[in-house]
């Protein structure tokens, strides 16, 4: 068994380890048109069930990365399989749409628990500068096939199985993933009694989830504002009371004094814009194809594979490219070329996908790539050497926050201008006109419960959607463009400052 005590083991057992977690990120965006009929989930409740997943990741991440090291790499990593394992099982068997998002609370408490410890394993596996630069390549490119891999594998098996296949899928994976890291990762890694942060993690999540619960509820119609008021205002001020906590802490969970550094400010808003624009196109793409054009769950994860192999192409691209050209030309041209396919896309025919659609998709995914390896360079380069833990947990943070964030921005503006857009039908019964034109979700499920009555009301939808995301994706082309001004003039001094801090 001592072949499996090698490195490239460990590391194989680290990659296996992190790509159920890495998929789950995109892997739901296809099956939610299923999952909502299925369940019969509001358009509020779908959003959720996206949301939470990457919403309770981007709280724990440091506070079980620190708790990590203090317990062992190796015990925490089993633990959090056995977890996501298990909430993988309740998820498949959801019989409701509040059982779902509970589930997948779970589901992110156990990623939460085995993402900071891959890094930590290969840390400590590989010695070698030059080794350690290759498994760190390995992982990269791991993350981008897997959040690539997402939509197209939920496709395959929505295909032929229902779709709590989707999270079955986890099972047999991890039992074998499980067996093989078992035998497989150093028992004994050092370990330190670093400050354990779960306090201030905790109030980073509910400040963030009753922020955009009440975001979300507030768009609804029928709300109460004086409700929605006094549950934004709770979660300004927790959200308020974290930041001074961390400002006035010793041992802050986020160091936010980074932030004081411009380069390292306009690195966390990119990762924050991008990949929330990137999880916001992909999940109203997947509804788009699947509600208005009619595609079935495999159609719709092959009509997005451009983007999924842009995605992994950009990584690897953006670091010849910042190299050759400079960080500031790189970030500005990935933003721009973005913003240009986002508009392009706005005003595409997708029913008859062309060489021009696939070719603003594959640009898409690759600049928005860049744009994220942009963030990481602009971020770690301009941190000192004895913060680079401190500033990796701030962008890793800043991805996972900012893919909750921009499903919730794209959810609430592309559910807003439904409401306004869509033109119900004569003779639908008063009691269901108020759901039927929250959002499309409710509208098909409505139309679903009418049967033949419904027809009507499903085209209305349809209509009203495709009408929806073309000002959706306008909205996120003109946002990204003018981020792409402000990292023009953030970025001004890049080289002077790198180089001041070099020397």
């Amino acid at each position: 068994m001592l072949f499996l005590q090698n490195r490239w083991f460990v590391l194989l057992s680290a990659l296996l380890a992190f790509l159920p977690i890495i998929i789950d990120m995109t892997i739901l965006h296809i099956a939610v048109p299923s999952i909502t009929l299925a369940l019969g989930a509001s358009g509020n409740e779908v959003l959720w069930i996206i949301d939470i997943y990457p919403l309770i990741m981007a709280g724990l991440l440091v506070p079980m990365g620190t708790l990590s090291d203090r317990v062992g790499h190796r015990r925490m990593l089993l633990s959090g399989l056995v977890i996501f394992m298990l909430a993988s099982l309740a998820a498949a068997y959801s019989p409701s749409a509040g059982f779902l998002i509970a589930a997948r609370i779970l589901l992110a408490v156990g990623g939460a628990m085995v993402m900071p410890n891959i890094l930590a394993l290969i840390r400590h596996t590989f010695d070698d500068p030059k080794e350690r630069g290759i498994a760190l390549g390995l992982w990269g490119t791991v993350g981008s096939a897997g959040a690539a891999l997402g939509p197209l594998s939920g496709g395959a098996l929505l295909e032929h199985f229902w779709w709590g296949s989707v999270f079955l899928i986890n099972v047999p994976v991890i039992l074998i993933v499980l067996l093989l890291a078992y035998l497989s990762l150093p028992r004994h890694t050092s370990t330190a009694k670093g400050n354990w942060t779960i306090g201030q993690s905790l109030i980073l999540i509910t400040g963030l989830i009753a922020t955009i619960y009440a975001v979300k509820s507030g768009f609804k119609t029928g709300s109460s504002p004086l409700t929605t008021c006094l549950i934004l205002a709770v979660g300004f001020g927790l959200l308020t009371w974290f930041v001074r906590q961390q400002l006035s802490s010793p041992d802050p969970m986020l160091d936010l004094s980074l932030f004081s550094r411009p380069a390292i400010c306009i690195g966390i808003i990119m990762a924050l814009v991008v990949s929330g624009a990137l999880m916001g196109v992909e999940l109203t793409l997947a509804q788009e194809l699947q509600f208005v054009m009619g595609y079935s769950p495999l159609q719709a994860g092959i009509f997005m594979i451009p983007l999924a192999v842009g995605s992994a192409l950009g990584g690897p691209v953006a670091g010849y490219a910042t190299a050759l050209c400079g960080l500031r030309s790189v970030a500005v041209t990935s933003l721009l070329a973005a913003a240009g396919c986002l508009a392009g896309l706005s005003i595409s025919d997708l029913s008859h996908p062309n060489m021009i659609v696939i070719t603003l998709l594959t640009i898409l995914g690759i600049s928005l790539s860049i744009g994220l390896t942009a963030s990481s360079i602009a971020i770690m380069d301009s941190s000192p050497a004895e913060k680079a833990g401190a500033a990796g947990s701030l962008e890793v943070t800043g991805y996972e926050l900012g893919a909750g964030l921009g499903i919730t921005f794209f959810g609430v503006l592309l559910s807003t201008t439904y409401s306004n857009t869509i033109l119900l039908p004569d003779g639908l019964p008063i009691n269901m006109q108020s759901i039927a034109a929250s959002s499309i979700s409710d509208t098909m499920v409505i139309a679903d419960q009418l049967g033949s009555a419904g027809t009507a009301l499903a085209q209305a939808g349809r209509v009203a959607f495709s009408d929806a995301h073309s000002i959706v994706l306008l909205t996120s082309a003109s946002m990204i463009a003018i981020l792409a001004v402000v990292v023009f003039f953030m970025l001004r001094n890049y080289r002077v400052s790198a180089a001041h801090q070099s020397h």
